[in-house]
């Protein structure tokens, strides 16, 4: 099959450059869609709207003299995130992204932690925060992005609220009285203009200090690597405070002249992908397995399992000899996604490479990729011009990083993947002892924490996490997420979690299962039914594996586990 064609795209020098040459390029071209939720009536937001109001909050900054002061951000993602995030950087001011779904009392730690002057925060966050300024002597400016807001005003600080109307007015007077103060700074792309908090999947989190440079190796990485250009449509899904989302899903489509539908709620996902019809996604594969499963549930009820892996097979078959009928075999299965989605983009997790393969049958070409916070994230992604990708890695490193395997012992099969790059972070805010921890001693390189290998054609290959790694009273090492892969091959089965756990009786270490079961499998079913069905297909599983690796213990949860905004478990409340 041949490679996707697409128009190559321009080097990023820096972000305001990058802001400034897409809105040269692709003028009043919508860069975001989204529906407004006050009026209920589609916006289209440009390229043009984009650089002046990037401009004018730069210039405000300036104005309140602001300049090289901390700003956050928080709220669902919007035009409104994006323009707060270049104007704060733009100026060699720190922008600190926070997670919206975190609680109120950690959000105000993390705001004292970063020294932040200035918030500015959706019509979710109206009253809440204001009424905890107390509790933030250095927060100077209260920006909600809807309506107004209130603060006490004899608190010792004297914290002002600023709509975000009013930012706007005051940075367009600024220009208008031949402020240049945006426009004429000198970028420093060696110093911090990023704080970014880790989702806290191992139970903590630390702010990750990114410099420009940083930034403008990812976005101009993950536009070489993706095989989208200004013809590419996407809608964006993924929490916006994400490193994530925002390299991919946003910096580097602005560079792209491409367009994004926003979408409102995971709950009208599928109903925006059918309006909007997007031809290509940027995910986490938590969104593409529930895909995955919906397509094949309702393939079963139709009792059409057997007919699809046949036409498969044919599909597949004609493929290799040039010939593709996917579009006409399986239009009625990829219309649940628009009937236009061709590419997607799949990384913050694993994800089972039987998905990958049915997806790519059915006429979608996911390109798996790897990163991490702290390398701004991008590190590694099946490259574009190789179709069909090389299902189950995480892709050869993207360009400008260099990744090599560290073993502890040469004769290790595998070993902690480390990297290093002009993407790769400055180190953690006000923690210099973490920061030597995650970094070699001589060559300094980033330690990913990610156990893997690199084969001989220089694809990069995930088995584990570290940190997860079971040790077994014999000695040997389990990775729960090779455990977790063959559970995900189960129908009955919708998430897992596999953890080691000391047998009081025995002393030993046993591999323990957790499992919340796919209820739509179960219905009428009671609760000791499901069990003895969960069990047994653990058993199932068992007998496919060495016996060191059986799990030998089993937890049948009635709940989803608890996630992270970027839906990754949170696996440390379940050790």
């Amino acid at each position: 099959m041949k490679a996707i064609k697409r128009r190559p795209p321009r080097e990023i020098k820096d972000l305001r450059d990058m802001v400034i040459g897409s809105a040269f390029l692709y003028g009043d071209k919508p860069l975001y869609v989204y529906k407004d939720k006050e009026t209920k009536q589609q916006v289209e937001f440009s390229y043009n709207r984009l650089r002046d109001e990037v401009e004018q909050f730069g210039t405000a900054l300036s104005t309140l003299d602001l300049i090289g002061a901390h700003i956050a951000v928080v709220g669902e993602t919007s035009a409104k995130f994006t323009v707060t995030y270049l104007g704060t950087v733009n100026t060699n001011s720190v922008i600190v992204p926070l997670d919206k779904e975190v609680s109120i009392e950690q959000m105000v730690g993390f705001l004292n932690l970063a020294e932040c002057q200035m918030i500015v925060y959706s019509s979710d966050f109206a009253g809440k925060l204001t009424a905890l300024a107390e509790q933030m002597p250095k927060l100077r400016f209260f920006v909600p992005m809807n309506g107004e807001d209130s603060v006490d005003s004899s608190l010792p600080h004297q914290p002002v609220v600023m709509p975000w109307e009013d930012i706007l007015k005051l940075g367009k007077q600024g220009l208008e009285n031949r402020d240049l103060s945006y426009s004429s700074r000198v970028i420093d792309k060696e110093k911090m203009c990023a704080i970014l908090f880790t989702s806290g999947t191992t139970g903590t989190s630390k702010g990750v200090m990114l410099c420009m440079k940083n930034l403008v190796t990812a976005a101009w990485a993950s536009c070489l690597t993706t095989p989208y250009d200004d013809t590419t449509r996407l809608v964006s899904v993924l929490p916006q405070h994400h490193t994530y989302e925002m390299t991919c899903g946003h910096l580097a489509v602005i560079n792209l002249g491409a367009t994004a539908y926003i979408n409102e709620s995971l709950k009208y996902v599928m109903r925006n992908f059918a309006n909007f019809k997007p031809n290509a996604l940027v995910l986490v594969p938590l969104f593409v397995e529930t895909i995955y499963k919906r397509i094949w549930d309702e393939i079963r009820k139709k009792g059409k399992e057997k007919a699809v892996r046949t036409l498969m097979k044919v599909s597949d078959a004609l493929l290799k000899i040039g010939i593709d009928l996917r579009a006409k075999f399986f239009g009625q299965i990829l219309g649940a996604l628009g009937g236009e989605v061709k590419t997607m983009i799949c990384g913050g997790a694993p994800i089972s490479p039987q998905i990958l393969k049915d997806f790519y049958s059915f006429g979608i070409t996911i390109y798996e990729g790897y990163g991490i916070t702290e390398c701004a994230p991008l590190l590694a992604c099946n490259p574009p011009e190789v179709i069909p990708p090389r299902f189950g890695s995480a892709g050869k490193p993207v360009f400008g990083v260099d990744v090599k395997i560290e073993r502890e012992d040469p004769r290790d099969e595998t070993g902690e993947i480390v990297a290093k790059g002009d993407n790769v972070m400055l180190g953690y805010y006000k923690n210099d002892k973490a920061t030597r921890e995650v970094f070699t001693p001589r060559e300094y390189y980033f330690r990913t924490g990610d156990i893997g290998y690199i084969d001989k054609d220089g694809y990069i290959f995930i088995t584990g996490r570290k940190k997860n790694v079971i040790i077994l009273s014999n000695g040997k090492n389990v990775f729960p997420e090779e455990l977790e892969e063959h559970l995900s091959h189960s129908t009955l089965i919708k998430e897992s979690v596999v953890v080691g756990r000391k047998d009081e009786a025995s002393g030993e270490i046993a591999i323990t299962a957790l499992i919340f079961p796919d209820l739509d499998q179960f219905e009428g079913k009671s609760q000791d039914e499901i069990d003895t069905a969960i069990k047994d297909e653990v058993n199932k599983i068992n007998r496919e594996l060495p016996s060191f690796k059986h799990m030998t213990a089993v937890e049948v949860r009635t709940e989803e586990f608890e996630k992270t905004t970027s839906k990754k478990i949170k696996r440390f409340l379940y050790q």
